[in-house]
């Protein structure tokens, strides 16, 4: 049965047993992953999922089903299961279904090229990878990881008041780490890449990168305790920015879980930091036209020079704060209730180079990795002491690795204490949206060391 087919008589069904307004959303998903290993097949999997999930008005309560056999067969058991969870429902916020903006942007996140990409060609590509790898440099002792993965998916959005989306994206991640041996002395070092253009996918490039940086630590010490001025390269600086983007939520801004309450309009950060969320950002892994509520998204500015201008709300959320919604209600599979999340959020490029910062530093330390950002940070009172790995820089010039310290600080002293930012947006691995962020060099940071 086609999926419009389905979900007019879903509605049906809902309607006669006295729901109101209803929801329908549809999510399917092709996935493709494999792992090499000593250049064999380690991992090899394709999977084609599809879910449906449903919610609908009872009684004055949204209530929640869903279902992974999208047929007909599957009505009765959605409408009830929805009916049963509205009358447990004791909250006193409201949920409605939206009927709809009044335009919504076109955004492409689909690429039909990587669709032409055999599977052959992701395994011959993880392949060379992993043989670049042990080429690079004889101190190669092994390639612990080296993954292909891609993903296709769709979603379909309609509800009762005549909303009708639907989006495609696809996209590809590989990546690869490396163990490097020189004498007793073992490091690692890892890079990767995220884009749904096979042709921007360079073994030979990202191998290189993971081999030079994991040599690059080789002899590392410990470093005398004590307050430094710190540089968070930009992959670093934008892990960071990911685990605190929970406070920037209303939800928990509201429920007292982010310090940011009460702060809009005020001057949370330095001039130097301005931090968009931007659905409609080129590349963006979450880029979309449309929310997990159907809301038109919206570029905005979260900071702007400073100032905190917006938190990110769904319609309940927005509703409670007597505001429009911004966008972000989300969806983390057909299962999940509506929820919030950013999309393609970053801190925008400032006019510093890494170069720059490094040359303006008498003495300090550049980051390039940090451990424990689960559980070494506080996102609720924006604490942190994560475990950290990085370079020393003497007289303006990088003197030696840095392994075995601890850098701890605070994420809202942090932002006040900026002193510049790099013109080098780098993004992350997408998990709470898809985050970035430039190099930030920070005046003094509290570094536990020897």
């Amino acid at each position: 049965m086609a999926n419009r087919e389905l979900i007019e008589k879903i509605f049906n069904k809902g309607k006669e047993l006295g729901l109101g307004d209803m929801e329908v959303y549809i999510q399917g998903n092709k996935q493709f992953d494999t792992r090499i290993f000593e250049g064999e097949i380690d991992k090899y999997s394709i999977s084609d999922e599809v879910g449906l999930s449903f919610r609908g008005v009872y009684n004055g309560k949204m209530g929640y089903s869903y279902t992974e056999k999208v047929d007909e067969s599957s009505i009765d058991m959605l409408i009830k299961e929805a009916m049963g969870n509205a009358v447990t429902v004791d909250s006193d916020d409201e949920e409605e279904i939206f009927a709809g903006s009044k335009e919504y942007k076109e955004v492409n996140t689909y690429n039909s090229e990587l669709e032409n990409v055999t599977s052959e060609q992701k395994i011959e590509f993880a392949k060379a990878l992993e043989k670049a790898a042990y080429e690079a440099d004889k101190r190669v002792t092994s390639v612990n990881y080296c993954l292909y993965d891609e993903s296709t998916s769709y979603s379909v959005l309609a509800n009762t008041k005549g909303l009708n989306l639907e989006n495609k994206s696809n996209i590809a991640e590989t990546y690869v780490s490396v163990v490097v041996k020189d004498g007793d002395d073992i490091k690692t070092g890892e890079k990767y890449i995220i884009s749904n253009d096979f042709s921007k996918f360079n073994a030979e490039e990202l191998a290189k990168g993971a081999v030079d940086e994991a040599i690059s630590m080789l002899k590392a010490e410990s470093i005398e305790s004590g307050e430094y001025p710190i540089i968070l390269r930009n992959d670093v600086a934008a892990s960071v920015l990911q685990a605190f983007s929970s406070v920037f939520i209303a939800e928990n801004v509201q429920k007292d879980l982010s310090l940011l309450k009460g702060k809009l309009n005020e001057q949370i950060a330095k001039e130097l930091i301005t931090i968009v969320d931007d659905p409609f950002l080129k590349d963006g892994v979450v880029s979309a036209s449309f929310d997990g509520e159907g809301v038109a998204t919206k570029y905005k500015k979260v900071i702007d020079k400073g100032v905190l201008k917006t938190y990110l709300h769904n319609s309940k959320t927005a509703k409670k704060d007597g505001v429009e919604s911004t966008g972000n209600a989300s969806k983390g599979s057909y299962k999940s209730p509506v929820s919030i999340s950013p999309t393609n959020m970053y801190i925008e490029n400032g006019s510093t180079s890494v170069d720059d910062m490094i040359e303006s530093t008498e003495k300090g330390i550049m980051i390039i990795d940090v451990q424990g950002l689960h559980s070494g940070l506080n996102a609720v009172s924006g604490d942190f002491s994560l475990s950290a790995y990085g370079y020393l820089i003497e007289k303006g010039k990088i003197s030696r690795p840095v392994n075995q310290i601890t850098i701890a600080g605070n994420l809202y002293e942090v932002l006040k204490n900026i002193d510049s930012v790099g013109n080098d947006l780098k993004f992350g691995f997408p998990g709470f949206g898809y985050i970035g962020s430039p190099s930030l060099k920070i005046n003094s940071l509290a570094v536990a060391g020897k």
